[in-house]
């Protein structure tokens, strides 16, 4: 059977996890094609909340098999802790069930490190990143540097090349005047997780085309959003892979007639963590509304960082872009019940740029900067929601909302979600 896309088409934090978790139970395969643990994907199953990182929400399905594609950037020692957590909470994790690409790149003591000097040396121009080594990591794949999964195969040599990268990274850190780091120390837990990893690694690229052919469904999980595409974001102010459909392909090693469907997610809302413009961006009492107030797992914090997340009105131009970009062929829409008890609701339909009206995001990061919103306000709507399955159920505002939003990015909304829980689902 094809392949489904799963895709952010805002700044990332759009509930990925939750979507992902719902497309799982018809999945046989769930692979995650982009990023590291700079991710964070949160799933409530009954009482239990799951946190992950760099493991797909496809876990918490019996039946599916996750892969951790070679697109992947992977610090092997927070890959298992998470599987450790996980499996305290029940959760079943072997090698029939979690496969790690051989070719996926590993961050090492030494991307962290640098990734933490980087940014002190920017000061207030810091992108933001979430200081896990992320961005040193894939500058280290494209610089023919690095490390990949399938050298922990071989634990005598992947220490000697640990330690050979280390010892080089401590050379740059001096020449900044960093503290540098022990090799020997920083080693050690990396050796062991390449020991008791060895077990999980393989091909995907091959799993995962053998798969297809005998007619199983995959189901392609991101991490980010489209605008921090490293191509297509707000750049620089962006991550270091492609987080769009096409990183799909090319982060997991399968084909383009292979995918039948592209599913992206956004919020009723805006959000963004770290720097970079944000033309809808609020203060004060309302964007605390938005935000929450951190107490609730629910609220606009980070589950990577716990930074609480810069929120704003609904940004149409950017679900515009990224439904162009990604080629969607449908939009989920969640948290729609944090918006109940709002009078009035605004959307950004185009932007101002220097007189230009602009029913797309500029491609240059100084006209994005100067770009004001242009609004349209509709009515909000004072129910609660979180009860509602059926569009019947839903507040007639709350349905002229959703409407407005597909026919804004010309994408049909099939699905909303009205709350955290895994049933809290309405499908239009």
């Amino acid at each position: 059977m094809p392949a489904t896309i799963l895709v952010g088409a805002q700044w990332g934090d759009e509930g990925k996890g939750r979507v992902a978790d719902w497309l799982a139970a018809e999945a046989d395969v769930v692979a995650r094609y982009a990023g590291g643990d700079n991710a964070g994907h949160t799933v409530v199953v009954g009482q239990s909340v799951f946190k992950l990182h760099l493991i797909p929400s496809g876990i918490l399905h019996e039946h599916v098999t996750c892969v951790l594609g070679n697109g992947m950037v992977i610090n092997p020692v927070n890959l298992l802790k998470e599987m450790d957590d996980i499996a305290r909470m029940g959760v079943d994790v072997n090698p029939e069930r979690l496969v790690i690409s051989s070719r996926a790149h590993l961050i090492t003591p030494a991307h962290i490190a640098l990734d933490s000097a980087s940014e002190k040396a920017l000061g207030s121009q810091a992108i933001g990143t979430t200081l896990r080594g992320i961005g040193p990591a894939y500058l280290d794949k494209t610089g023919r540097r690095g490390i990949r999964a399938g050298q922990m195969l071989d634990v005598e040599a992947f220490g000697e090349a640990l330690y050979a990268m280390i010892e080089k990274a401590n050379q740059t850190l001096a020449e900044h005047g960093h503290s540098p780091i022990d090799p020997k120390t920083a080693t050690v837990d990396y050796l062991q997780a390449a020991a008791r990893l060895k077990p999980f690694i393989q091909d995907t690229a091959l799993l995962l085309n053998g798969r297809l052919r005998e007619g199983a469904r995959v189901l392609c999980e991101g991490a980010q959003g489209t605008l921090l595409d490293v191509d297509h974001g707000d750049y620089p102010f962006v991550t270091s892979s492609s987080p769009t459909s096409g990183g799909a392909l090319t982060g997991l090693g399968i084909g383009p007639r292979q995918v039948d469907r592209v599913v992206g997610v956004a919020k009723a809302f805006s959000t963004r963590v770290g720097s970079g413009p944000m033309p809808t961006e609020l203060e004060g009492d309302l964007a605390n509304r938005l935000r929450g107030t951190g107490e609730n797992f629910w609220d606009e914090y980070g589950t990577t960082t716990g930074r609480p997340r810069r929120c704003g009105w609904l940004d149409a131009v950017v679900l515009r872009y990224a439904a162009q970009v990604n080629g969607f062929s449908e939009l989920v829409l969640t948290k729609l019940d944090v918006l109940s008890g709002i009078e009035s609701l605004k959307i950004a339909v185009g932007y101002e740029v220097d007189g230009r009206r602009l029913d797309f995001p500029p491609s240059t990061l100084g006209e994005l900067e100067r770009a004001v919103a242009v609004y349209e306000t509709l009515p909000g709507w004072h129910e609660a929601v979180g009860h509602a399955r059926r569009a019947s159920d839903l507040p007639d505002a709350t349905v002229a909302y959703i409407n407005r939003v597909a026919e804004l990015c010309d994408v049909p909304i099939r699905t909303v979600s009205v709350g955290p829980e895994r049933d809290q689902l309405v499908y239009l």
